[in-house]
């Protein structure tokens, strides 16, 4: 089985880590793609950088082609709809995935991410996914997301804090880590709060692994109708390609290097 993940900002160091807690969580046999665009924001911090990221992502996903499925790799779920368009495979967002799995372990759940900036973004796709109610609060620990590639930057304890106040003023039974640069931080933070800590990024692997097992694929009726042949990507019908893309992480090579559709 073949997973692509797309990292939609364009910090290197981001789609390694988000690359090693997929292999980690994925069954044997399963080959992990992990790719970022080159050109957009190095981090994910708000609508604005969303909407800059999408056509970058699309890119990816058209240029790598056959997989089994792909996860968008940022807990906004960026891009998550447009990318439903244009391929049948499952597609997971590692939001969705984490909202979901804590809405199946708990009875109530407090997300906790970066910035206070980044918190209408996540209870707008709660209350799309239909489980604004199961969720107490959307928490940030002012946590610059790439404060979470530094090493002694005291992300940790910051974001520590905040699952020991939801825990008492939310009544949380469960935490969801809101960004994809936490992944590395669940395990150690579930054992030292008593509780589940989801990482989205291994909820959605598991997720996108038994989709593709079980032959589901994305609907082709309605809202994720394939995009009309008079509107193709950026790059088709002779128009130039603005995004290149970045071929990470499937093997040692350099992170940075471009490769050719």
């Amino acid at each position: 089985m073949r997973l692509l993940i797309v990292n939609p900002n364009t910090t290197a160091s981001m789609t390694a880590k988000i690359a090693a807690a997929a292999r980690a969580a994925a069954e044997p046999g399963t080959t992990i793609l992990a790719r970022n665009p080159i050109l957009g924001p190095a981090s994910i911090e708000g609508f604005y950088d969303e909407a800059l990221c999408v056509p970058g992502v699309l890119e990816i996903v058209e240029a790598e082609g056959d997989v089994d499925a792909v996860i968008i790799g940022c807990f906004d779920d960026t891009g998550l709809d447009a990318v439903r368009c244009i391929t049948d495979r499952p597609v997971v967002g590692i939001g969705e995935a984490g909202f979901h799995m804590a809405a199946m372990l708990a009875n109530r759940f407090s997300v906790v991410t970066t910035l206070g900036r980044s918190v209408p973004a996540i209870e707008h796709n709660m209350h799309r996914y239909g489980l604004a109610a199961r969720c107490a609060r959307v928490r940030a620990s002012e946590v610059p997301v790439l404060d979470l590639e530094i090493p002694g930057s005291g992300a940790a304890a910051k974001i520590g804090a905040e699952i020991a106040r939801a825990k008492v003023e939310d009544r949380a039974e469960a935490v969801v880590l809101g960004c994809a640069g936490m992944t590395d931080l669940a395990g150690r933070l579930a054992e030292e709060h008593g509780l589940p800590v989801i990482d989205g990024v291994a909820a959605a692997v598991a997720l996108a692994e038994g989709m593709a097992r079980i032959g589901l694929r994305t609907s082709r009726l309605g809202g994720y109708a394939p995009p009309r042949k008079d509107k193709g990507l950026p790059g088709q019908h002779g128009r130039p390609v603005t995004w290149p893309v970045a071929n990470n992480q499937e093997t040692k090579d350099n992170p940075n290097k471009e490769f050719a559709k």
